[in-house]
């Protein structure tokens, strides 16, 4: 995992107007460029940018000056391109990763050394029932490793993986580039970072989802997983340090003890730094939920304030330092303790409370 940090951002956010003048939301929005087709072929339609296939169609795309780039699109298909259109494509010169058109209106494929093709997507275009649009996170990393994510999440409700994967093929010159050359295909959104190859819970579509969940709490996940002290490293499990969405007791069991559960707990920002709220500074509180199970109610508290005083020390030392962006306001404790006769859970509590101080430009 690696987390977009406060200096990473969609370079390129095209909301459904003309790709080639980007002027909105912010700050930092570097227009695409036409880079195949006639002009005509594409338009602003109500909210989005409706392309067809008459006079060639087009491609746009951003010249990138990195080596690790994300793309990700919504759209949907009004006509079927052909079998092989190039809808989405990374190359950073070394490797190149393709999304092509299956030549249906359900699949996708993506195209590299080797090519996968997609579950079914429902890529139509409705006439009584307009379906939700497909969303496509397509991320190519420098050693030409390249990930498709479907309907951008990692899981589907079953716990079933939802992207594809493969090796990219030898690439030519460095691009990030949309569109289609055949078929008609409207392009609600598309956004674009050179910054790296970011998953669905690296970076959101949303800088405040970004700012707040994934750098202030999935960064607390990855920090004590990467843990090398005596019980994060050798008593709790990677897999048992998770963020906690649900954290009823039927959830929580679900993970064999010992287990850590992060939560974001709240957010809040009493005062804008600056004219306009450009800077802000962000109030959040961050909770921990430290559980261990045992016959011996003892050895359970133990080895959770043993687990709890690694967490504590690792995030004390790690997060919270720099007075002049992120600041660890403080901290509070709770331990719990036995009071039934067949209680063998023990949940140790630990909340820590930061101030943080954000750029709001690149909205």
């Amino acid at each position: 995992m690696s987390i977009a940090t406060t200096t990473q951002f969609w370079t390129s956010r095209m909301n459904g107007g003309d790709p080639s003048s980007l002027t909105d939301y912010g700050q930092d929005n570097e227009s695409f460029t036409l880079s195949a087709g006639v002009g005509g072929d594409g338009s602003a339609v109500g909210d989005s940018w409706k392309i067809v296939s008459a006079g060639g169609g087009q491609q746009w795309s951003v010249t990138p000056t990195t080596n690790a780039y994300t793309i990700i699109a919504c759209f949907k298909f009004n006509s079927a391109p052909a079998d092989g259109t190039v809808l989405m494509k990374l190359d950073n010169g070394t490797h190149k990763v393709e999304v092509h058109s299956n030549g249906d209106l359900e699949k996708v494929k993506l195209v590299g050394a080797t090519t996968v093709t997609s579950i079914d997507l429902d890529l139509a275009q409705a006439d009584a029932f307009e379906p939700v649009p497909v969303i496509l996170r397509l991320t190519l990393d420098s050693s030409g490793n390249a990930k498709l994510y479907l309907r951008d999440i990692i899981e589907d409700d079953l716990g079933a993986t939802s992207y594809l994967s493969v090796t990219g093929s030898a690439g030519s010159s460095k691009t990030i580039q949309f569109g289609n050359t055949s078929g008609i295909v409207t392009w609600n959104n598309v956004y674009v970072t050179n910054f790296g190859a970011f998953s669905p819970d690296e970076m959101s579509t949303s800088p405040f989802v970004t700012d707040s969940l994934m750098r202030m709490a999935f960064s607390i996940v990855e920090l004590l997983r990467n843990s090398k002290r005596f019980y994060l490293k050798n008593i709790v499990n990677d897999s048992s340090i998770v963020y906690g969405y649900d954290v009823s007791s039927g959830m929580v069991s679900r993970l064999a003890p010992p287990t850590i559960h992060i939560l974001l707990s709240e957010l809040s920002s009493p005062q804008f730094d600056t004219v306009g709220g450009t800077r802000i500074t962000q109030n959040y509180k961050i909770i921990l939920f430290v559980t261990t199970r045992g016959t011996d109610y003892k050895n359970a508290y133990r080895t959770g304030m043993e687990i709890g005083g690694d967490a504590f020390d690792e995030i004390y030392t790690n997060t919270g330092l720099k007075g002049d962006t992120d600041s660890l306001n403080n901290y509070s404790a709770t331990f719990d303790t036995k009071m039934d006769d067949d209680e063998v859970v023990c949940i140790h509590r630990f909340e820590y409370e930061y101030m943080r101080r954000l750029n709001m430009l690149h909205r």
